[in-house]
């Protein structure tokens, strides 16, 4: 594992810094703060996107489908590699590489006259997550106390559920005003700033610290060994690990049935609410404003199990997803939002269970590799999924594919409530001490 040299090793504060806020901790916030700009513009531009490929473009659902599938082969390909990389390299310029690269990219976006030019582009794009994701969450593990890794996996949930509400709902406005294009660009401005916020820890250095299971340094072998003995290590894990392994099986089962219609809001809304391109910009402040709510109520709870967060975040997303697919010409905008509050609530519930679970469980200094076998793992199901989506969606329609869909999601779920001595044998509940600090400071925030 890799350490900041010229600021306190974590695992000093680990132990003695444990009464420290994490707000306290600059390291932490300055990468706090450019994670919150990239994820908000990243709304912006998501929205404007979808918008302008199935309303602009008038694209059918197998082209629209092919978005996420251009974005996860790059995951596919480079994920499992990407997180080796970020467990042996500094991790903050491969952020700060991964921000002006996506900035780049961004642009060319605007230009992009057809779904042939755009494909491509975002394909490229989401590359520069694959290797963002892994370096960011490598580095929380190191820079974060352990007793502070909840509060920081909630803060990050928190940021990423605000901006679900605050980015639609703006960016349709943006959009109704003036172009999908002004929200692309948007996006290209918070990537250059986060970016920019990064920049004063160019310089930190790394050396070696603790070794994967905290007994002492690592030797010299093991860091000059090869990225693939490193890659191979990171597959071992989690193979040995019931708890790592049954929560990588059980996120992938839970996507394949999320992803299949999760391109496809907009073509069950133009189908039942047709012109009303503002209508999914509401479904998504609605779901992110649902997340807000979870995430808030859950850091004041003394603790939760893996099984509970995990399985109850996909029951009420199934619920959401399909009572969503009753929903007719008839139905009114309030429970097409009540429906996405639903949605929200579980989407928070299952995410920061999900991210705590994994740094967690995972060795300091395999973090990085964790993440980057999970996002490899998750970008096959994000190749496959929408394609099966989109055939479904031509086959028997919008809505008993959101039907089937939901129930599926559901269904998947409450087997993992049921079985959850199972598969999180020996799981740790969230710690009391972390929840309540997140819940307390998190309202005070704006």
């Amino acid at each position: 594992m890799t350490v900041i040299s010229n600021e306190p090793n974590p695992a000093s504060i680990s132990s003695s810094g444990a009464s420290k806020s994490l707000w306290a901790n600059l390291r932490f916030m300055r990468m706090f703060i450019a994670y919150s700009l990239a994820t908000f513009g990243d709304w912006f531009d998501a929205l404007a996107i979808q918008i302008m490929v199935a309303y602009r473009w008038g694209a059918d659902p197998l082209t629209i489908a092919l978005i996420p599938v251009c974005m996860a082969v790059p995951g596919i390909v480079l994920g499992s590699v990407a997180g080796a990389l970020a467990d042996r390299l500094h991790k903050v310029k491969i952020m700060m590489i991964c921000d002006v690269i996506t900035v780049v990219l961004t642009i060319a976006i605007l230009f992009a006259p057809s779904a042939a030019w755009l494909l491509p582009l975002l394909a490229l794009r989401a590359l520069m997550g694959v290797f963002h994701v892994p370096a960011q969450q490598a580095l929380t593990r190191q820079v974060v106390a352990e007793e502070h890794l909840f509060q920081a996996s909630s803060l990050n949930g928190f940021v990423n559920q605000c901006s679900k509400v605050a980015g639609p709902l703006l960016g349709a406005v943006i959009v109704a005003v003036f172009s999908p294009q002004v929200c692309i660009l948007i996006n290209a401005c918070t990537r250059l700033l986060s970016g920019a916020v990064l920049w004063p820890l160019r310089r930190l250095t790394e050396e070696l610290g603790p070794s994967a299971s905290g007994e002492g340094p690592m030797e010299a072998g093991e860091s000059t060994e090869s990225l693939f003995s490193q890659w191979q290590k990171g597959w071992r894990l989690i193979q040995s690990s019931r708890t790592l392994l049954s929560t990588i099986l059980f996120g992938c089962f839970g996507l394949m049935a999320i992803l299949m219609i999760d391109y496809q809001f907009t073509t069950l809304f133009r189908e039942i609410k047709p012109g009303n391109e503002a209508l999914i910009g509401w479904l998504g402040s609605s779901a992110g404003a649902g997340a807000v709510v979870i995430i808030l109520l859950l850091n004041r709870l003394p603790r939760i199990g893996y099984g509970w967060g995990l399985g109850g975040g996909y029951m009420l997303i199934g619920a959401g997803i399909a009572a969503l697919g009753w929903v007719s010409s008839q139905t009114s905008e309030f429970w097409i939002i009540l429906w996405g509050l639903c949605i929200g609530v579980g989407n928070g519930l299952f995410m920061v269970t999900l991210n705590y679970l994994l740094q967690k469980e995972t060795p300091p200094a395999y973090v990085g590799r964790v993440f980057g076998i999970q996002n490899s793992l998750s970008s096959v199901v994000l190749v496959v999924a929408p394609l099966a989506g989109g055939a479904l969606i031509r086959s028997v329609g919008p809505s008993p594919t959101f039907q089937y869909i939901g129930m599926a999601t559901l269904a998947i779920g409450l087997a993992g409530m049921l079985l959850q001595r199972m598969l999180w044998e020996g799981q740790q509940p969230l710690p009391a001490e972390s929840t309540g600090e997140l819940g307390q400071k998190s309202v005070r925030q704006p």
